[in-house]
């Protein structure tokens, strides 16, 4: 009975060894993909959020140029996107 414990401990202890392994392999592993990544995503996400807010600003300055230049033409603003090249969801 004794015995039958002790291969038992010992089969657990292998198996818990063999885990400690594979975890410190798996560690290594997201260590060695985390140092490959250009930016971590978090700052992706921040860099992507600045990125659209500059092109909305420049899309805004952009339409109202277009409006005051179709106000002193007197025409509608649709025909001078076609005008500039710009589609309506531009």
């Amino acid at each position: 009975m004794a015995e039958l414990k002790a291969m038992k401990i010992s089969s657990l202890q292998a198996r818990n060894a063999a885990l400690e392994q594979e975890i410190a392999q798996t560690r290594a592993k997201l260590q060695e993909v985390s140092q490959e990544l250009n930016y971590p995503a978090a700052a992706t996400v921040k860099k992507h959020i600045k990125l659209l807010h500059e092109y909305n600003d420049i899309r805004d300055i952009g339409q109202g140029l277009i409006g005051m230049i179709a106000e002193n033409r007197g025409v509608r603003i649709g025909e001078l996107y076609e005008e500039f090249g710009v589609g309506l969801k531009d």
